[in-house]
């Protein structure tokens, strides 16, 4: 009897929000995360863009274009944008931050999998270049440099996490600022000091795929994508940390939810009816449902403990989100089903807000507020820089001959 009340009770919850049209009056951003998505970043620093070999970034491009549609596609968009930024100094004795524009996620296999195992060579090489040709690098040891890194674990570089705690963040880049999508906190992967970005998705894709914001949102819970890495962790104890598994063999039978690993045609629009939408990231924010559940107004159910979500100084999380523990996966429809409704519109109304979307994208051209603008913001935020990261003549600090050995061979 309980059992049949509880789903009375959900379907008449859904249908109640269902009811709602999508196109509900936006609510303003405040408190101390979202009054900031507005913040413009001109004027507050200034960044000089070393000029490098074409090696490292757009011979690399050349020889793989899928590079500029991938998920860490970032790294070219954000050179591309500081070349023509307004903050962007000829000067570099007038900077206050140096930036490095290297592609190390890519060198992609077949399927189109970025490999890392260049990219420790190539960093290497690209600092000892400007180490040697510009003074700035050693007044600081690069703590006033920052390197886009958008990799699985960031500048460990490595896709297995087993192995990129082994090997830890590229000796040479401990002092510097790191732009990465990797963010789980007290994790080796993770300077204090990091900016976490969201992953790439194709903006224009994303826009020819919007429907009527009046549609109703009648999909309580949709999730489409693997829940378990069939090659390489069937068993789904690792994969995304065991969430997706735990998602599939708990829910793939509850007609409250919509689940599958097929990909339809319809996906995106599925997405814009859709309540909730699930995002078991388990250790990592680059998964682009994420970005999608943000642009699209489904309210993004956030699985990953100790996460470190997109600008999370600037996007309130807490109130356009739902958190829930990985060991509460199978508790997941009591959770959802017991959140008022007057909550669900608070966090529809939020995530209606444009300033919400577009901090989530990188567009070309730039808009005024979208994800560059949020990395110069971060960037902006961390000024002045403390006197003390100045090196005192003589002195070093970082280990050019640490790491594993095939990482010191030439580039």
């Amino acid at each position: 009897m309980m059992k049949l009340c509880f789903w009375a009770f959900a379907i008449s919850l859904l249908s109640s929000i269902a009811a709602v049209p999508n196109a509900v009056p936006t609510e303003r951003i405040s408190g101390s995360a979202g009054d900031v998505l507005e913040d413009n970043p001109v004027g507050r620093l200034k960044v000089y863009v070393y000029d490098l070999p074409s090696k490292y970034n757009k011979k690399t491009l050349q020889k793989d274009p899928r590079c500029l549609t991938h998920m860490f596609a970032a790294e070219i968009y954000m050179h591309r944008f500081l070349l023509n930024s307004p903050v962007r100094t000829l000067n570099p004795d007038e900077a206050d931050w140096f930036y490095t524009p290297i592609y190390v996620t890519c060198d992609l296999t077949p399927n189109g999998l970025p490999l890392p195992f260049k990219s420790p060579r190539m960093m290497r090489s690209a600092i000892q270049l400007i180490s040697s040709n510009w003074p700035y690098w050693n007044r600081t040891e690069g703590a006033d440099h920052f390197f886009v890194v958008p990799h699985d674990f960031g500048a460990c570089f490595h896709y297995q996490e087993e192995k990129a705690i082994d090997r830890g963040i590229l000796p040479l880049l401990q002092r510097a600022t790191l732009v990465q999508t990797f963010g789980q906190r007290h994790h080796v992967c993770l300077n204090e000091g990091s900016i976490t970005i969201p992953p790439y998705c194709p903006p224009q894709k994303m826009k020819t795929h919007l429907i009527p914001p009046e549609t109703p949102r009648s999909i309580f819970v949709y999730f489409r994508g693997l829940f378990y890495d069939v090659n390489n962790d069937p068993e789904g104890g690792y994969y995304a940390r065991g969430a997706r598994a735990a998602v599939w063999e708990n829910f793939k039978n509850n007609p409250l939810f919509d689940i599958s690993t097929d990909h339809p045609t319809t996906y995106y629009e599925d997405m814009q009816r859709a309540i909730f939408c699930l995002c078991p990231l388990g250790w990592a924010p680059w998964s682009p449902r994420l970005v999608e559940a943000v642009v699209f107004g489904c309210i993004p159910v956030i699985i990953a403990d100790d996460i470190v979500l997109p600008f999370a100084d600037a996007i309130p999380w807490e109130e356009i989100g739902v958190f829930v523990d990985e060991k509460d996966v199978s508790n997941l429809d009591t959770i959802l089903t017991s959140i008022p409704p007057d909550v669900i519109l608070r966090k529809q109304r939020l995530l209606a807000n444009p300033s919400m979307k577009r901090a989530m994208m990188f567009p070309q051209p730039a808009q005024s507020g979208d994800a560059f603008h949020q990395i110069l913001n971060g960037l902006a935020r961390k000024l002045p820089h403390d006197k003390g990261i100045y090196l005192k003549p003589g002195e070093r600090i970082l280990n050019w001959t640490a790491g594993p050995v095939g990482d010191l061979k030439p580039w």
